[in-house]
């Protein structure tokens, strides 16, 4: 029996042995569940900034600063700018014959001479050709045109004159030595110069149309040359002179001559070669004149031309051209033919500019403003008038025959 207890009771502190190792195992040996021995973390050793030698900067490395992502720049749309678009303007041939003595009349239409079968047409509002008369004028030489009535002096090349009325058929001869005609703006006087053989004999005259009540206005003499018979518009002035005090080699004086002996003033121009033409008014004469400043080119001049006014407003237009090469469409504005290009001394000689071709400005006298008119043909332009109530402008062409038109 003590056996058997000894032997339970060895059993028994086994298991109770073996129960209390469980229980530390569970319990409190948690933390050793890994079988390898737990290792100590590496020390790093700490790093330390080079020292720098003594008087020496240390050698640092530029960075460029940090900087925040920018979003790509948007582009506007590219727009083109649309040009202002240039009217052209359409030419229209009239006539296809070779024309001279070209002058509207008082309702703003052309009329002229035909020198392939000498016969007078006119052009009607509705831009046809029609003949003024049956009758056959053979090889006239100049056609001076009333601008109040369907009357005109016709000159010939043996210095023969006639007057001739389109609507009676009237035709009176005028005297030989009678030249250079200009109609007073109501048609009903004419002036011109008689010239005589001797010089105390050549007078500048007025009369009526067909020769009759002649009046002596101012004796030419020796100075016939330089008259310019041209009745301004109001009837105040009859002709310029270029007689006036000499003023150098390019500088003019030009004299206004009057009916009745007025003292008007004079005008001083500032070159030579004066050429003219009235405004519609008679307010300003449009001149063009030449010098050495313009390297003997013409240049476009204004002035006013009227009573006291005279001399005053002189204005240079900035325009190498010849006066004839302009028209009045009012008071204020003119039209004007410009060779594109001008060789110097083309004033001397007009004819080097016979073939270049000519561009069209409207020019504002009182500003100086000028537009181009972009014709769609190349022409050289030999004499230009307005008409149709100032909405067309007609013109010859130097190297073309006939008679063209553009509207403005």
């Amino acid at each position: 029996m003590d056996k058997k207890r000894l032997i339970y009771a060895g059993i028994f502190i086994l298991v109770c042995v073996g129960l209390g190792y469980l229980l530390y195992r569970v319990f409190f040996a948690k933390e050793k569940i890994s079988l390898k021995p737990k290792q100590e973390p590496t020390t790093m050793p700490t790093a330390t900034l080079p020292s720098a030698k003594e008087g020496v900067q240390p050698s640092v490395v530029p960075t460029k600063p940090a900087q925040l992502p920018t979003a790509p720049a948007i582009k506007k749309p590219t727009v083109k700018p649309t040009p202002a678009k240039i009217p052209s303007y359409p030419i229209t041939q009239l006539a296809e014959t070779r024309v001279s003595g070209i002058k509207t009349d008082k309702t703003g239409m052309p009329r002229f001479y035909s020198q392939i079968d000498g016969k007078f047409y006119r052009v009607d509002k509705n831009g046809q050709v029609q003949e003024m008369s049956d009758k056959v004028f053979y090889n006239v030489q100049k056609v001076t045109w009333s601008p109040a009535n369907n009357e005109s002096i016709i000159e010939y090349p043996d210095g023969s004159n006639i007057y001739y009325d389109f609507d009676t058929k009237k035709q009176v001869s005028l005297p030989k030595h009678w030249e250079e005609f200009s109609f007073s703006s109501t048609g009903d006087k004419i002036a011109s110069k008689s010239m005589g053989l001797s010089p105390e004999n050549r007078w500048l005259i007025t009369s009526d149309p067909q020769g009759k009540s002649i009046s002596l206005i101012e004796p030419m003499g020796e100075y016939a040359g330089q008259v310019a018979v041209d009745w301004s518009p109001n009837k105040q002035i009859v002709a310029t002179s270029r007689t006036g005090e000499p003023l150098g080699a390019d500088r003019e004086e030009v004299l206004f001559v009057g009916l009745n002996k007025e003292n008007f003033k004079s005008t001083i121009v500032e070159g030579r070669g004066f050429e003219s033409q009235w405004s519609p008014d008679g307010k300003k004469i449009l001149y063009s004149v030449y010098s050495e400043r313009s390297n003997f080119k013409p240049e476009l001049w204004v002035v006013n031309a009227e009573g006291d006014s005279i001399g005053t407003g002189r204005k240079m237009l900035n325009l190498n051209t010849w006066s004839t090469k302009c028209a009045f469409a009012s008071g204020r504005f003119i039209y004007c033919a410009v060779p594109t290009t001008l060789q110097t001394g083309a004033a001397f000689a007009p004819a080097l500019a016979d073939s270049t071709p000519d561009m069209i400005y409207k020019i504002d006298t009182e500003t100086g403003l000028k537009t181009e008119l972009k014709i769609e043909e190349e022409h050289t332009i030999g004499n230009i008038y307005i008409g149709g109530n100032g909405k067309q402008l007609f013109f010859t062409d130097k190297n073309q025959s006939g008679l063209f038109s553009l509207p403005i």
